[in-house]
């Protein structure tokens, strides 16, 4: 070979810098998202024709208690305060907070239940917003994981593996579907927090790309400053002088790319120009001024207010509308291990008018039916109670075995509640639903096959769902 080759290049010094580069190009694709390759996405797909072309995830971190807003259990009046039996617990694995308690005890909701709409849906009072559209939804009560921690759980629902490496379920969408608008990201993440508690912390890498190219990743709108960071040119800096300097640095990037073939230099080529379009797209997407007051009045008055979950609600129906693929809203503080009677009313207070707001407003607009909606966690809450169980107040401890979950919109049966649980809510009785079957049907409700949806990464072809995954198919209209 010659000298001038570039494998002959790649020496030990061009190998870790680039490596060093990458890790920039990293925090640039977080802030700017995709390119014009990931416009089309994959030839191939979709593998048939799509019941939705747009999600919004709506997740609640923290693990939402199923008892005590969407499982039933009337039995549980009876068995308040009695142990907890062996039968039922079969052994089966505590976190490190209740693995030493000596007892058990059940513990019944404090919250009243009733049914809604033609479904016949039980739904809490905490959830009065939610009740009120039940009908539009399908209840999923036997949502299973085998991760009973925060992280290796979270990161399990965004990638289909509890450890930490795997591209993220928007930018696997990212990648095989593509964008339907060149001038915003294909994949957006937004944040907010509840008002009772801090709650989880939340990681990058939970929207990130993994081993697939980085322009895949999510861009998350920030609340405060610029939506994306440096969205704003310099005090100083004309749009038309931006323009200038980002011809001239596309092309002493084109001769790197000529040099190295590294396709991570395209990605920097596109993200540029993408950053450059969304100066003009993101502040027009982020202006709520034009938004009649009825939209206030149904979101709630909390959406007039930067970085809620209602505002972020009402900007996910602006991003469908404008093509968006794929919104995630990431909402912390559903993790009442003490004082749940006190807590869990205010995440409920910050959530469920929002939530069914936003089903109510895609429905009007006629974006329900493309747009697939799911509300849901890492995973549930224990039927006994966490520590001293008292007269005035009780905890719920981490709970993979069953837990409850909600999609709307996008193909899916509306009306429906999927698999029963037993009086305890402990066990699935019929119907389960694993973390892979969930995944699986939300890429096929976006026209997707997942055993066909692969990249070859370190020697083998990877996929969201892993090895596993089968069709929900009484969920699918």
């Amino acid at each position: 070979m010659k000298p001038a080759d570039p494998a002959i290049r790649m020496t030990r010094r061009h190998f870790f810098g680039r490596g060093g580069t990458g890790v920039g190009i990293a925090g640039l694709a977080h802030l700017l998202g995709r390119d014009a390759v990931s416009q089309g996405g994959l030839p191939e797909l979709p593998h048939f024709a799509p019941k939705a072309k747009h999600i919004i995830y709506l997740f609640q971190s923290g693990g939402p208690s199923q008892l005590d807003l969407f499982d039933y259990k009337p039995r549980l009046e009876q068995l308040h305060g009695t142990e907890l039996p062996d039968s039922v617990r079969r052994g089966q694995r505590l976190t490190g907070m209740t693995a030493s308690q000596t007892s058990f005890p059940v513990h019944k909701t404090w919250f009243k239940f009733r049914q809604h709409g033609d479904s016949g849906a039980w739904v809490s009072e905490l959830l009065p917003h939610t009740g009120r559209i039940a009908d539009k939804l399908s209840f999923i009560r036997t949502m299973h994981t085998e991760a009973i921690n925060h992280d290796p759980a979270v990161t399990f629902f965004q990638t289909g593996a509890q450890l930490a490496g795997r591209p993220s379920i928007g930018a696997w969408l990212a990648y095989g579907l593509g964008s339907e608008n060149d001038d915003l990201p294909t994949f957006v993440v937004m944040t907010s927090r509840g008002s009772g508690r801090v709650g989880q912390a939340l990681y990058t890498r939970l929207w990130g790309s993994g081993f697939l190219p980085s322009r895949f990743q999510g861009v998350k709108f920030r609340s405060q400053g610029d939506p994306v960071l440096y969205l704003s040119n310099p005090e100083g800096v004309s749009r038309d002088r931006r323009r200038m300097f980002l011809d001239d640095l596309s092309a002493l990037n084109r001769i790197q790319q000529e040099q190295f073939a590294d396709p991570e230099i395209e990605t920097r080529i596109a993200q540029y120009e993408m950053a450059f379009r969304m100066q003009a797209s993101v502040p027009e997407l982020m202006d709520l001024s034009g938004e009649p007051e009825s939209i206030f009045e149904l979101y709630g008055e909390s959406a007039r207010e930067p970085g809620t979950y209602a505002r972020h609600c009402l900007i996910a129906r602006r991003l469908v509308e404008r093509g968006v693929r794929c919104v995630q809203l990431f909402h912390r503080g559903w993790d009442q291990h003490r004082s749940l009677p006190q807590q869990l009313p205010k995440q409920c207070f910050d959530t469920d008018q929002a939530s069914a707001a936003l089903i109510e407003d895609l429905d009007r607009r006629g974006l329900l039916e493309e747009t697939l909606v799911v509300w849901g966690g890492e995973f549930g809450r224990t039927v006994y109670s966490q520590g001293r169980m008292t007269e005035t107040t009780y905890g719920r401890d981490h709970h993979p075995r069953c837990f409850t979950i909600w999609l709307a919109g996008g193909g899916v049966q509306p009306g429906l509640t999927h698999g029963e649980t037993d009086d305890f809510c402990y066990n699935v009785v019929s119907d389960p639903v694993h973390v892979h079957d969930l995944h699986a049907t939300l890429l096929h409700q976006l026209g997707v096959d997942h055993t066909k949806l692969t990249y070859r990464y370190q020697g083998r072809q990877f996929r969201l769902t892993d090895i596993g995954g089968d069709l929900i198919r009484e969920l699918i209209a």
